[in-house]
Order: C-alpha cells, then sequence, then structure tokens
C-alpha cells in the first residue's frame, strides 16, 4: 500500500481537487509535527502556545475567553481548558472583574512572555526551516492561494 507521500509524488488518477486536498492536509500535518517537536521540551501543546501568543498581543490588557476563542487557530479548542492548565503553569493569570462578577480577565504573567521570549527565536527558525524550499516569491503565492481557498 502507497503511503500519501507516494501518492501526491506521482502522477495518479486521483481528481485534482482531492490531490489538493490531500497535500494541504498532509502538509498541514507535517508542520504541526514540526512545531509540536520545538514546543515539546518547554511542556507546551501548540494550542497553548496560541493562546499565549493571543494574550501577548493584547500588551498588558486583559482578555476573556471569548476573545481568545475567538482568535484561536483552531475553532474546536477547548479554551477554557488550555487557559486552566497555563494557569497551573504560572503562564498566565485569571482575574474575576470587580465591576461586574460574571466578567473574567485573562492576563499573561511574565512567566509567560519569558517563555514566549524564548521560544520566538527558536520557532522562527523551525518555520524557516518547514518552508525553507519555498523561494520569497513562492512563498508570498502560496500565502495568496491558501487565503484565496478559506474565502
Amino acid at each position: 500500500m502507497k503511503d500519501i507521500t507516494d501518492i501526491l509524488k506521482t502522477k495518479t488518477n486521483l481528481p485534482l481537487a482531492k490531490k489538493t486536498v490531500l497535500n494541504v492536509s498532509y502538509t498541514s500535518n507535517t508542520f504541526k509535527d514540526g512545531i509540536l517537536s520545538v514546543l515539546k521540551p518547554y511542556d507546551i501543546s501548540i494550542e497553548q502556545f496560541n493562546v499565549l501568543r493571543i494574550l501577548r498581543g493584547k500588551s498588558g490588557k486583559p482578555s476573556n475567553l471569548k476573545d481568545i476563542q475567538d482568535r484561536m487557530i483552531s475553532k474546536m479548542s477547548n479554551t477554557t481548558r488550555l487557559v486552566d492548565k497555563l494557569i497551573l503553569k504560572n503562564l498566565v493569570e485569571r482575574f474575576i472583574c470587580e465591576k461586574n462578577r460574571r466578567k473574567v480577565d485573562i492576563y499573561i504573567t511574565d512567566e509567560g512572555l519569558k517563555l514566549l521570549n524564548t521560544l520566538d527565536p527558536i520557532i522562527e527558525q523551525k518555520e524557516n526551516e518547514l518552508t525553507g524550499n519555498l523561494s520569497q516569491r513562492e512563498l508570498e503565492t502560496l500565502n495568496i492561494l491558501l487565503t484565496k481557498m478559506r474565502n
């Protein structure tokens, strides 16, 4: 039985749409595996990393679970569970808003910011490695095409 890389590398009778979907899915998994390999030694998942980046982007302002969920790459993520795990790791803090007790404010901690500062260059290096077979122009074209596919 051929694996997916053999199927995608050879000329097959697969319809082009199917071949494209398989290729994008396979590449997505390759990217996820690559990023996960970088995050694993830091005991953090891709989704937790995403939450930390979202909170860092708030520049010290509070966020809430709905805002974080809306900005997540994976909309299927359980944001409450992710935040709870990050709290246990002292990477984020959660406070009940004094003005509105139903509102919960979530902040990244200094420890969370330090972790992101450590991870940023390592992630950038991995991203460059994962896309290293493409020229700048090819990367620009690929981004335009992928965005077009989602719209």
